[in-house]
């Protein structure tokens, strides 16, 4: 089995795993990140697997969902904690950011707002109780192995993230889309 496949299938069955980190390792030897190119594999709903700090919420636990939700191109993303099913879809902690692309494999993160975020309602309106973050400090991303469904990260505290994307979940969900100006 490839490397790959071994450590998707540890990061689905089995998070705690004591091999995630050699095959964390061997991913990334193997992985060529170039976000000039690449951009697009980078958008997406990412669900945290796995990561190396101790922090409860950066932890992956079978009742929390950790989602990234990234769009490169809009330069958005968002961090959002929610239960598992069915509670998860009522009511989440969101962070909403502004996204950079600092060098081939380096996202920068603009910390805005966090707080409340609601449901989703029928015409796509999602409630939201978010306040202002004065980030103090730069917060960055390198990503050190990535394709349509891995995504490995370094944060610049140094911790290490796996994060799996979710194809059952939209970005348009949670960020909308601009409208082109024509």
């Amino acid at each position: 089995m490839k490397c790959k496949e071994q450590l998707t299938n540890l990061l689905q069955s089995d998070p705690k795993s004591c091999f995630i980190p050699s095959l964390i390792e061997e991913f990334e030897l193997l992985s060529r990140v170039n976000l000039e190119t690449d951009i697009t594999l980078l958008k997406g709903v990412w669900e945290l697997k796995w990561s190396s700090s101790s922090q409860p919420w950066l932890k992956q636990a079978p009742w929390l969902e950790n989602l990234q939700i990234l769009d490169p191109v809009q330069k958005k993303g968002v961090n959002l904690l929610r239960l598992s099913a069915p509670i998860g879809s009522v009511v989440g902690i969101a962070v909403e950011a502004e996204l950079s692309i600092n060098s081939t494999n380096q996202v920068g993160v603009q910390f805005k707002r966090g707080g409340w975020l609601g449901p989703s309602l029928g015409n796509g309106w999602r409630p939201k109780l978010l306040a202002t973050i004065n980030q103090s400090f730069p917060a960055w991303l390198d990503i050190t192995g990535l394709d349509d469904s891995l995504r490995i990260c370094r944060g610049n505290a140094g911790t290490c993230f796996a994060l799996l994307k979710r194809t059952d979940l939209a970005v348009n969900d949670w960020i909308p889309q601009s409208i082109g100006k024509g």
